[in-house]
């Protein structure tokens, strides 16, 4: 059986659902975003799908210890739980790569990401 931790806790990092958009962007790409990832490499979850918040640039979700923000260009940044995500938004789409473990195997892979 497949160990899915580090690949759902990236998941939940660049993925996490929030109960309400911010009413007033502060960042060009405040609000609610749609994740895709895709595991190309290693024993992470294949794929899965989710919802981010950005927030003045931060990224957040509930229950998950998110650190990772949004530059005014666009450069998204984000880590949790040892995985890492970076890459770039531009309007109401972006993708990037990550990187993580799962058991101790390295796994990597890319995201692709859409505002609702």
């Amino acid at each position: 059986m497949r160990s899915i931790r580090p690949g759902m806790a990236f998941l939940a990092l660049v993925m996490t659902s929030a109960a309400t958009a911010p009413a007033i962007a502060q960042t060009p790409y405040d609000g609610l975003w749609s994740v895709t990832i895709v595991t190309k490499t290693g024993t992470c979850e294949p794929t899965a799908n989710s919802t981010l918040t950005v927030a003045d640039g931060k990224i957040s979700g509930p229950g998950t210890n998110v650190s990772g923000s949004i530059g005014h260009e666009g450069l998204v940044r984000v880590s949790i739980n040892g995985a890492y995500a970076n890459g770039q938004l531009n309007g109401n789409s972006g993708s990037g790569k990550w990187n993580g473990a799962s058991a101790g195997i390295p796994c990597s892979g890319r995201w692709e990401a859409s505002r609702q």
